[in-house]
């Protein structure tokens, strides 16, 4: 089995190292344009000259959950394409989105703001059943993620384009499952995958429809959320607030809105981050079932973009 490991934008050197301990019986080699043809590839954010070099490909195995990226490239055309179920990053998504929800909830964001003015306040508090939350997408991280806020005994609902069940959540799917879902949501978390039909879902006519002071977690890719949109709902007081951790320009340019508006609050796309053990030994346990014929989970439909 010869494996080749291309890796953008990170040292690619642990990576090959650690694929190689993982599966000794196989060649594992860093990506040099002119290689010698592999059988699979375990890649990130590979450019166009990887897969116009690499046509022979049985498989490309994507370090990460999304793959918007990896299949804006022209592909080789036998390739399967298999993307992380986890490895890690389900626990990571769960601890942020729901450390996000509760500080709204429980308006720590004003605390804090009292705090810098050495002010004694105290806030009514509020009642969970106001507070729906509602996730969009319902793949291996929402559903953790969905679980997981639910534990704090918020009510949760659910949505994707095909119909799921997930416990102790309220699912609905398909475009008029979506109308149903946004109208009951208050506080509204985006987990689903970046493909046409879901670029710009977040928008003024969608966050339009959520419940009056809603507020909105972006933690799945920037390109769902139109920005200008958001600001002009936050501004006319129909949202109350937003958590974003992914942008459409990423790092998100200093003179952007986002970073001095009271009402967003910030990071730099840290919600849940590769772990790089996890993953090799995730990827290398699919890659030698793969090579026998096995099922695996984690295959990418090209169509779906997902």
């Amino acid at each position: 089995m010869r494996i080749t490991v291309c890796c953008s934008d990170t040292k690619v050197a642990p990576w090959v190292e650690g694929l190689q301990a993982a599966l000794p019986e196989a060649e594992v080699s860093e990506w040099k344009p002119g290689a010698p043809p592999a059988d699979y590839a375990m890649v990130w954010s590979p450019p166009q000259a990887f897969c116009d070099d690499q046509q022979q490909l049985k498989g490309i195995f994507n370090t990460g959950a999304g793959v918007d990226a990896l299949l804006k490239l022209k592909l080789p055309p036998d390739a399967v394409v298999v993307r992380l179920d986890d490895a890690g990053m389900s626990v990571q998504m769960a601890e942020f989105v729901c450390h996000a929800v509760i500080r709204h909830f429980r308006e720590l964001d004003a605390y804090e703001r009292d705090e810098a003015q050495a002010k004694w306040g105290f806030r009514k508090p509020k009642l969970r059943a106001d507070f729906p939350v509602g996730v969009m997408g319902l793949g291996v991280l929402g559903q953790r993620v969905a679980q997981a806020v639910a534990s704090f005994e918020f009510p949760v609902r659910g949505w994707s384009r095909s119909p799921k069940q997930v416990e102790g959540v309220e699912c609905f799917s398909g475009d008029e499952g979506f109308r149903q879902f946004l109208a009951g949501t208050r506080i509204l978390v985006c987990l689903l995958p970046l493909t046409e039909d879901t670029r710009g879902i977040m928008n003024r006519a969608t966050l339009s429809q959520l419940l009056p002071q809603a507020y909105v977690i972006n933690v799945a890719r920037g390109a769902h959320l139109v920005e200008d949109d958001l600001l002009a709902l936050l501004d006319e007081g129909h949202l109350a607030g937003a958590a974003l951790d992914v942008f459409r320009t990423e790092p998100l340019p200093p003179e952007h809105r986002f970073w001095t508006h009271p009402k967003v609050t910030v990071t730099p796309h840290t919600s849940a981050r590769t772990l790089r053990e996890e993953s090799i030994a995730q990827i290398a346990r699919k890659m030698r079932a793969f090579s026998r014929g096995e099922p695996i989970a984690g295959v990418v439909d090209r169509k779906k973009g997902y």
